[in-house]
C-alpha cells in the first residue's frame, strides 16, 4: 500500500518571527491521534531558522534525533560537552538516551534549513553520546546515499541506536533508482524539490509516501528532484 500524503496536509506549525516549521507528525501543539509515528520514526520536521536565532537549551531523553543541515549552518552545545558547527551537508545524531539538555542556534545572518528526524530507540536506557559527520549528500548524484542507520550491514555512515536507514538521493529528470525493500518493512519517502513518478504515483515538492507491504519502490525523477528515503521496521518487535 501506499499512502499519499500532499504538501498542503502537513501542520504549518504557528509562525513566529524566527522559525517556519512542517510537522508530518504530531508535534508539539499538533495532535492526531492517527499520525503520531510512521514505525519507529516519531518526529519530522522541516524547519528553516532564521539568522541570529534558534532554539536554546532544551531537555531530551529516549530519542534518537537526527539532523540533516540542508542549507546554512546551526551551532550545537551540549550537557555532555560537545559544541560544534554543523554545516550544510553534514549530518548530525544524538542519542539522548538516559537524558541530556542542547541548543542548535544560528549564529549567522543567513537563514537555515534543516531536517529534524526523532527514532524510537531499539532499547531504553543508553547512554547520551553524539556523532557528527561531513556525508556532503547534496552533491550526490542518480544514487540513494546511506546517511545514518543503525543496520551494521553499512558502513561509513552515522550510526543510531534503530533498526533503520535514512537515505538521500539528488535524481536528474529521467533518472531512475530503485529501492529493495520487504513487505514485513515500511518506506517513507519526502520529496524536498521536483517531482517523482513512485510505482505508479505522482508526486512533488513535499509531498510524502508511506510504504507499507512493498517489495519494491520504483523511483524516476519527471523534473530533476531531491528526496529523502528511510526503510523503517514494520513490525514493533524490531525498533
Amino acid at each position: 500500500m501506499l499512502q499519499i500524503i500532499p504538501a498542503t496536509d502537513r501542520h504549518h506549525a504557528a509562525p513566529v518571527q524566527w522559525l517556519s516549521s512542517y510537522f508530518l507528525f504530531s508535534f508539539a501543539d499538533y495532535y492526531d491521534p492517527q499520525n503520531v509515528h510512521f514505525g519507529p520514526l516519531r518526529v519530522f520536521n522541516d524547519d528553516t531558522i532564521q539568522g541570529k536565532s534558534g532554539f536554546p537549551q532544551h531537555p531530551h531523553s529516549e530519542m534518537e534525533i537526527v539532523t540533516l543541515v540542508l542549507e546554512g549552518e546551526l551551532t550545537h552545545q551540549d550537557t555532555m560537552g560537545n559544541k560544534a558547527t554543523i554545516k550544510k551537508g553534514e549530518v548530525q545524531r544524538m542519542t539522548a538516551g538516559t537524558g541530556l539538555a542542547h541548543s542548535e542556534l544560528n549564529d549567522t545572518d543567513k537563514a537555515a534549513h534543516i531536517y529534524q528526524l526523532w527514532f524510537l530507540p531499539n532499547q531504553k536506557g543508553l547512554a547520551s553520546s553524539y556523532e557528527q559527520k561531513d556525508v556532503d549528500f547534496l552533491d550526490t548524484k542518480n544514487e540513494l546515499v546511506p546517511l545514518v542507520s543503525g543496520q551494521k550491514v553499512l558502513e561509513d555512515v552515522v550510526y543510531m541506536n534503530s533498526n533503520s536507514t535514512v537515505y538521500w538521493c539528488n535524481l536528474g529528470e529521467d533518472k531512475t533508482v530503485t529501492f529493495k525493500t520487504f513487505p514485513i518493512r515500511n518506506t517513507f519517502l519526502y520529496v524536498k524539490e521536483g517531482t517523482l513518478y513512485v510505482n505508479g504515483v505522482d508526486i512533488g515538492a513535499n509531498d510524502q509516501i508511506r510504504a507499507t507491504d512493498q517489495h519494491v519502490l520504483e523511483i524516476r525523477a519527471t523534473k530533476d528532484a531531491q528526496f529523502i528515503l528511510i526503510d523503517l521496521p514494520g513490525s514493533e518487535a524490531n525498533y
